[in-house]
């Protein structure tokens, strides 16, 4: 007698995979959870650091919307890092900031300052602008950020008897570009051609600038950031440059007791007369005739 075969419902049969699923289910239910404490674990101990939530150009006032909080581990505490955004909001920014960069009191101008160039400059320096060209300015190259020194041709009139005193010389070095007409951004390294370029320069150097500017040409010369070696040249001179020896050295002093030979006129030649005929005591008229030659023997010859 055969058996009928039983109907098994369908979610009995489901009940395998179900059983699967949901077991999959809690265990990635239970990993977030124990990630969560990981997290919670290893930033138990860390700070909040400010930083920037967008590229902050320089010279500008930070605003509640440019700074968040980050935490940060202790042992890589950045120096002068700030902890709360409220006490940035207002200060200008004096180095461009990147996102994501900590915002750091060294990187920001003294209290109180305005927004614009005047902030970006070091306490103790003073900003000054100088006339460039194309040549003059490093064909653009000399950027905000860049490190120059300052060349200045000129007229010397140290020696009066020197009738060409040009010279060139370098009055200023590793000078800080500050801003490239009226632009002070430091991301750019596509040279720009412009008419001025703002300099960072110390009270004394400033005087120097103003001066070498008012008597001369200044050249820009662009120099490696890591490059800190100072150069002592003299300058540059034409007689230096063409090997010449100035007006006035070819005449020597003569040595004590020697005799100064000093160059004499020729006589003046005068036209001599022809020679008048000699005299003749006889009184007999002198023969017609020729003089004939032999060897070194001259003889008269008489018709």
């Amino acid at each position: 007698m055969s058996r009928t075969p039983t109907h098994i419902p369908f979610f009995l049969r489901l009940g395998k995979p179900l059983t699967l699923l949901g077991l999959a289910g809690l265990a990635g239910v239970l990993a977030l959870v124990l990630a969560a404490r990981w997290l919670r674990a290893q930033t138990a101990d860390h700070l909040p650091v400010v930083v920037a939530t967008a590229d902050i150009p320089l010279g500008t006032p930070l605003e509640a919307t440019m700074l968040r909080t980050v935490p940060w581990p202790p042992s890589a505490w950045p120096q002068g890092a700030v902890a709360d955004p409220g006490a940035l909001v207002g200060r200008v920014v004096r180095t461009p900031l990147s996102q994501h960069e900590p915002v750091l009191e060294a990187k920001l101008a003294a209290l109180g300052s305005r927004g614009g160039l005047s902030a970006a400059i070091t306490p103790g320096k003073r900003a000054l602008t100088v006339k460039v060209n194309e040549v003059m300015g490093v064909a653009g190259f000399a950027l905000p950020g860049s490190l120059v020194d300052v060349l200045v041709h000129t007229q010397t009139e140290l020696d009066r008897r020197v009738t060409d005193t040009a010279l060139s010389k370098i009055v200023l070095e590793r000078i800080l570009v500050l801003a490239v007409a009226q632009d002070a951004a430091r991301d750019s390294t596509a040279p720009r051609v412009t008419g001025a370029v703002t300099l960072e320069v110390s009270p004394e150097e400033a005087e120097k600038l103003d001066l070498a500017r008012s008597v001369g040409t200044l050249s820009l010369v662009l120099r490696n950031p890591a490059d800190a070696a100072p150069s002592h040249t003299p300058g540059a001179r034409k007689q230096d440059l063409l090997a010449l020896a100035p007006v006035g050295t070819a005449k020597q002093a003569a040595p004590d007791g020697a005799a100064v030979t000093r160059p004499r006129r020729a006589p003046p030649t005068t036209a001599t007369p022809p020679d008048a005929a000699p005299a003749h005591t006889n009184g007999a008229a002198k023969e017609d005739g020729a003089e004939l030659i032999r060897g070194t023997q001259r003889a008269p010859a008489v018709w």
